[in-house]
């Protein structure tokens, strides 16, 4: 398929991982498992506050909100220059513009927002834990992405230093 090869991967990469193929195999496997895991919600906690529970909720609805904005305007911003893989495309480009002047890895945060946007909607201790997890794994994919991004591009040191890896003027 046209498209699979125009972002990078190759039979060889599936092989040795070259490009980080499996972080992308894991990265799918992990959402997968999010998207099915049970609502797993402590044991005699229940939110008796009507004020509490739509509190919750909008809450959830801001964070879910957030993640869609992050992921579609993180996709814009990137055009041609998307790929799945946390190796840059050949013929890429550095982008810093849009949501790139925000955060580094837009998409990564946006999926983990959404997470915590679910976590929280459903009160769920078990999807806490997969968001927690989540994090975890977005930033070591991020630092893999950048030590590749830093050898392909001269000015990502630079833009680095600026703009926060994963949540905006934080981290």
């Amino acid at each position: 398929m046209k498209i699979l090869t125009d972002w990078g991967f190759t039979r060889e990469g599936l092989s040795n991982n070259s490009r980080g193929e499996y972080l992308v195999l894991l990265q799918g496997a992990l959402l997968a498992g999010f998207a099915i895991l049970p609502v797993y919600q402590l044991p005699g906690f229940k939110i008796q506050s009507t004020q509490l529970i739509y509190l919750t909720w909008f809450l959830a609805g801001i964070l879910g909100l957030g993640a869609l904005i992050l992921i579609v305007k993180g996709l814009i911003d990137l055009g041609k220059n998307l790929t799945p893989l946390p190796y840059p495309i050949n013929n890429g480009q550095l982008v810093q513009t849009g949501i790139y002047r925000i955060v580094r890895h837009p998409l990564y945060s946006g999926l983990i927002l959404g997470a915590l946007g679910w976590t929280i909607w459903q009160m769920s201790l078990s999807h806490f834990i997969a968001t927690a997890i989540l994090l975890i794994f977005f930033d070591i994919k991020a630092n893999r992405e950048e030590t590749w991004l830093t050898e392909k591009y001269p000015d990502y040191s630079e833009y680095r230093q600026r703009v926060k890896k994963i949540i905006p003027g934080i981290y």
